[in-house]
């Protein structure tokens, strides 16, 4: 996991940093595709996946609330790195500028799960999508997070869009476009 940057920071506490990456499968159902869903997870991250469930009633789509509907995996730490380092490697190391919020989070999705590299495709499984989501955020970010004292962060501390494409085209040699 690398943390340095091209850019010195003066205070240490302003370095941007990876905070998580989550991945998440939804299906939309429970059952037999959802497990399966779990198996892809498992199988690309190394890491047991964590069941879903809505949120609310949606009679047009026929869930109901509290129902089993998908899965997804939080990845933190190196884990996080070597995930994205490969996710990254699918969209061929670029990612529309679109991907990236006002925050600095990034939201991307991968169509199916083969196109990893060293995934082949598995007819008992079949084809599942992911998508993925990208926390940056700077030391500090649990203290409006954590439960006891719990205060706001100040604006300038907060991360911008343009430090986090600068953190990602520094960290995973990532190329973003318009």
């Amino acid at each position: 996991m690398s943390s340095a940057i091209s850019k010195n920071y003066e205070n240490p506490m302003r370095e941007p940093q990876l905070v998580k990456c989550v991945v998440n499968i939804g299906v939309g159902q429970g059952g037999e595709k959802l497990r399966k869903a779990f198996d892809v997870l498992e199988m690309l991250t190394g890491q047991k996946p964590v069941e879903t469930t809505a949120k609310s009633t949606n009679a047009e789509f026929g869930i109901r609330e509290e129902q089993l509907i998908g899965c997804k995996v939080t990845l933190r730490g190196e884990r996080a790195y070597d995930f994205l380092k490969r996710a990254f490697w699918v969209k061929e190391d670029r990612l529309p500028e679109g991907c990236f919020d006002e925050y600095g989070n990034i939201n991307f999705g991968i169509h199916d799960y083969t196109e990893f590299e060293e995934e082949s495709y598995d007819p008992n499984i079949g084809v599942f999508g992911m998508n993925i989501s990208v926390v940056v955020a700077r030391k500090g970010l649990r203290v409006n997070k954590r439960k006891n004292k719990k205060k706001s962060i100040d604006e300038e501390h907060r991360m911008t869009k343009e430090e986090a494409i600068d953190f990602m085209e520094h960290e995973f040699d990532l190329e973003v476009y318009e």
